[in-house]
């Protein structure tokens, strides 16, 4: 298992090292990550379908991802107002900043869902075993993770200003040992040893990573619990970071994990403004390198 994971995480650094300055290239790589993470949710729904046993298990999948959402909400909560309270932030909103239009952010934080959704009727009602799935599933999360890390890298950001930014890199490490802490309570719940339980605690949001990496180790069942919980957090974020933007923004900027750079960025940017948009980048950044290293990490142990 240690070698696949550093196999996991070599294409997210080996892609971070390359430097472009092609428009064009990078507006294919853009293309080309959404059209790889669709791509590999259909493949863990196709892997949930084709599972032995689906039915019986759904029950307890459903338990498993409402114990791990609410254990990580309570933690991620407290870490992130613990840290407001030793780092307060104060933001002052623009009066031109517009409302993204939460219902279009809304459907289209569904879409993960219809992805593993249509792999799930796929496997199970139409396409015959594929023991391929699997490995083809791996390939694609490979190169998913070389073309993430060339936009990481190019996408105008330093590394060193963005672990400067101490709001950004308190409100990072604050969720991840809020999660961790999370993570070692969870342990009698889960069933699982503890750095499995610690890996799915490490998901922050990443839901195309966490769904096929715990997948591929722990298996399709676990799998669709660590995608659920990590979409759920994106779905919650959207709704509570208008609500606690104006008053603790560091939780609302927190709470969405390695989203706070991309998918949660738009409601950040509109309810709390510019100023809050370096420190969700930052967050959303390190996050997004801490979230496979930690993963890979902690199923190496097993």
């Amino acid at each position: 298992m240690l070698t696949g994971a550093l196999l996991i995480l070599a294409p997210l650094f080996l892609g971070f090292a390359l430097a472009l300055d092609n428009r064009h290239v990078m507006t294919v790589i853009h293309y080309g990550v959404e059209v790889l993470i669709y791509f590999i949710l259909a493949l863990l729904g196709l892997g949930l379908g084709q599972m032995e046993g689906l039915g019986a298990q759904l029950g307890g999948m459903a338990v498993q991802v409402l114990i791990l959402v609410v254990v990580l909400l309570v933690a991620n909560m407290i870490g992130l107002w613990l840290f407001h309270r030793w780092q307060p932030m104060t933001i002052e909103r623009a009066d031109g900043d517009v409302s993204p239009g939460y219902r279009r952010l809304f459907l289209a934080g569904l879409k993960p869902l219809l992805a593993v959704m249509a792999g799930l009727l796929a496997g199970y009602y139409l396409l015959p075993d594929m023991p391929m799935a699997e490995q083809a599933a791996t390939w694609a999360l490979m190169l998913l993770l070389f073309l993430i890390g060339i936009q990481l890298r190019n996408a105008g950001l330093s590394l060193r200003k963005l672990l400067m930014n101490r709001q950004g890199l308190g409100i990072a490490v604050s969720l991840t040992l809020s999660s961790l802490v999370a993570g070692v309570a969870l342990i009698p719940w889960l069933a699982l040893p503890w750095h499995d339980v610690l890996a799915m605690a490490s998901g922050f949001g990443w839901y195309s990573l966490s769904g096929i990496v715990i997948g591929d180790a722990l298996g399709p069942a676990w799998g669709g619990v660590a995608f659920l919980n990590d979409v759920l957090r994106e779905i919650i974020a959207l709704a509570i970071i208008p609500l606690l933007i104006a008053t603790r923004p560091a939780m609302a900027i927190g709470y969405g994990g390695a989203t706070a750079m991309d998918f949660t960025l738009p409601v950040i940017r509109s309810s709390g403004g510019l100023a809050c948009v370096p420190v969700a980048i930052a967050s959303g950044f390190l996050l997004s390198f801490l979230s496979p290293v930690l993963m890979a990490v902690f199923l190496s142990l097993g």
